[in-house]
């Protein structure tokens, strides 16, 4: 179970492979530097739900496997998006995570207190 903290309420969601809306290397630095200073400070969300590009990041080859494996392991619900995987081809190449539904993702945003879009 993720410890108590700050975000233990919240749910994060990752739509895009970065963060922001700049050039793509300073979108994934950003994000790079988000889940590690989560991971640093253990300011653990209850939940990350990845979907559209975001489940990206979840899979073989993704440079961010070892942070979320981390939060994984932290006891943060790392919630992937089935639709996405299968519209990517994606669905056999899941390494962290739960693979859910867009109901599952709904269930995640309507228990938290707090939804941020990263």
């Amino acid at each position: 179970m993720a410890t108590t903290s700050g975000m233990a309420d919240s749910v994060v969601v990752i739509t895009r492979e970065g963060m922001g809306s700049a050039d793509p290397v300073l979108q994934r630095k950003l994000l790079d530097t988000y889940l590690r200073l989560l991971v640093e400070k253990g300011s653990f969300p209850g939940a990350i739900c990845f979907y559209t590009e975001g489940v990206k990041l979840v899979v073989d080859g993704s440079p961010y496997l070892e942070r979320l494996g981390e939060l994984e392991r932290a006891g943060v619900r790392l919630i992937i998006c089935s639709t996405c995987l299968a519209h990517y081809d994606l669905t056999d190449s899941v390494k962290v995570g739960i693979v859910g539904g867009m109901g599952d993702i709904i269930e995640a945003q309507a228990r938290a207190i707090k939804v941020i879009a990263i």
